[in-house]
């Protein structure tokens, strides 16, 4: 089983990918035939550094393909009161005495230094689909595990600044 993508995560894919050989792969080519030109390839920094560009754009766009060759595409929507994908929670963890807010993506969208969690984390899988009020068991491991209290759900399911992640 591939990764759990969106029709929106899919869409981004493609054009990531559409860019890549349509346009970044031209300029790549072009970079390295100009690094060529140069003379002596042996001493030349610039043809060697044109290459890795140009190899990476084209691992980039196999493993985009790849992943789309095997992903499982999901529904992203969800009740106006449920917690769902491309949501914004807001959760009370009563161990810290604290309160978090995060959105929930797909893991291919995934930064939790972002606030971006991923539906297949610990904590994105223990609220997916739970209410206001709700309380949810996080489990981390065998030895640990915490409770969280679903406060506040922001339905706006805009994901257009969510970045896909690179390698």
């Amino acid at each position: 089983m591939g990764q759990r993508l969106t029709k929106s995560d899919v869409e981004k894919i493609q054009a990531e990918i559409d860019d890549r050989k349509l346009v970044q792969r031209k300029e790549l080519i072009e970079a390295v035939k100009e690094a060529r030109a140069q003379g002596d390839l042996s001493e030349n920094f610039e043809y060697y550094a044109a290459k890795r560009e140009k190899n990476r754009n084209e691992s980039r766009i196999k493993y985009l393909e790849r992943m789309l060759n095997f992903a499982e595409v999901i529904d992203d929507s969800s009740d106006d009161d449920e917690v769902g994908l491309n949501n914004t929670v807001t959760v009370y963890i009563p161990e810290d005495d604290c309160e978090e807010t995060f959105k929930l993506v797909t893991s291919i969208r995934s930064n939790s230094l972002k606030g971006l969690i991923s539906i297949e984390s610990p904590l994105g899988a223990a609220i997916r689909g739970k209410h206001i009020g709700d309380s949810a068991i996080v489990k981390i491991d065998d030895s640990y595990s915490y409770e969280v209290v679903i406060r506040a759900i922001d339905n706006s399911t805009d994901d257009t600044d969510d970045a896909i992640q690179k390698f």
